[in-house]
């Protein structure tokens, strides 16, 4: 049997459809490297018509490293580190802004494996940019003037207390993460630890502030990193089917899920692979 896996590039920057595996199957070694050295090059991969179970899901993700559990989403069944995100007219999204997953903590997440489960009968594409090409794309006096700059990224941007009040126990789980996750700090620039590129490391849904400017210098060079981050050129978008699957590499992208579906129902189901410290190497 053909060990080939094939991977057909969506863009010049980031985004790549995987063919030829079965992920229910398990994937033998030499297709996880495949998948591993495509990720690291195309920063986010998709694969159609991929069925597998929250375990499978979990299985599949621990080939790529220890795995985050969530402090607020609820999990599925039995498999605690498989989030699941159902949004409906009782339950909006939340992750509909530009952002890097859980960059609250000081090891924010290399990588997720998200799987469709239930989709709306239209809508709910999901985008992803690529902070490699963004960073790329800036003249050198102004990526000279980003080195060695620090931002703040907080867990309570994303998640203010307003949307946790629904019970008393939800807004217990909310005052435990804020106190488990204070806001830190982050390089703006970030190396990637295998392919040594460099990336924008700030996002709209938790980055707050740039340490060591003043408010009004910080405010007006986030306003115009989010802007530029996010311009069509650097991104791929994806239209959904059932039982796809998309993996990307956390520490380079962001995304967005568009929340033009409602009052339909959409579930996924969402896997987040622990990453290493940032840091930024000149």
């Amino acid at each position: 049997m053909s060990e080939k896996v094939n991977i057909l590039p969506l863009g010049p920057y980031i985004g790549a459809q995987v063919t030829g595996v079965t992920l229910s199957r398990g994937l033998t070694d030499n297709q996880f490297e495949q998948i591993y050295h495509a990720l690291i090059r195309h920063q986010v991969l998709f694969l159609r018509d991929q069925p597998i179970t929250p375990a499978q899901q979990r299985t599949l993700a621990q080939r790529f490293g220890d795995l985050h559990i969530h402090p607020v989403y609820p999990h599925a069944q039995g498999v605690e580190e498989i989030i699941v995100l159902d949004t409906h007219n009782d339950n909006p999204p939340d992750n509909d802004n530009w952002h890097t997953d859980v960059t609250f903590i000081e090891t924010p997440p290399a990588g997720a494996i998200l799987a469709a489960k239930q989709l709306p009968e239209f809508g709910g594409d999901t985008l992803w940019t690529s902070g490699i090409a963004a960073f790329e794309a800036l003249s050198e006096p102004f990526k000279r003037l980003l080195s060695g700059l620090k931002a703040e990224h907080d867990f309570r941007k994303s998640f203010p207390e307003y949307k946790h009040l629904d019970s008393e126990e939800e807004h217990q789980r909310w005052r435990e993460a804020v106190v488990k996750n204070p806001p830190l700090l982050h390089p703006v620039i970030r190396t990637h630890p295998v392919s040594g590129k460099q990336a924008l490391f700030v996002n709209e849904g938790f980055t707050t502030r740039i340490v060591d400017l003043s408010q009004k210098e910080s405010d007006a060079l986030l306003s115009f990193l989010f802007a530029h981050i996010t311009k069509p050129e650097f991104q791929v978008r994806w239209r959904w089917q059932e039982n796809d699957i998309a993996i990307w590499d956390n520490r380079v992208t962001q995304h967005y899920a568009n929340a033009d579906y409602l009052p339909a129902r959409r579930i996924m189901h969402r896997a987040t692979i622990l990453g290493d410290k940032p840091f930024w190497r000149g």
